[in-house]
């Protein structure tokens, strides 16, 4: 019934937030070891990876409230 439709919501939720925290974790892990390897290049990398997690966010963000809109 309505409860389990809850917890599906719950779950893809969850589900949804561990994965763009682990995705962005990965991206801040590769970008301080390109960091450590070329300090030079740091200006480039900082730009990519605040363009990629953005947009990591964006799909978490779009996925959250595609989960709440859909009953």
């Amino acid at each position: 019934g309505a409860g389990m439709g809850l917890f599906g919501k719950g779950t893809g939720m969850g589900m949804v937030i561990l994965g763009a925290c682990l995705g962005i974790g990965r991206i801040g892990s590769a970008a301080v070891d390109s960091i450590a390897r070329q300090p030079e290049a740091s200006g480039t990398i900082s730009t990519q990876i605040i363009i990629s997690a953005a947009l990591v966010e964006g799909v978490s963000v779009i996925a959250l409230i595609l989960m709440y809109i859909l009953k």
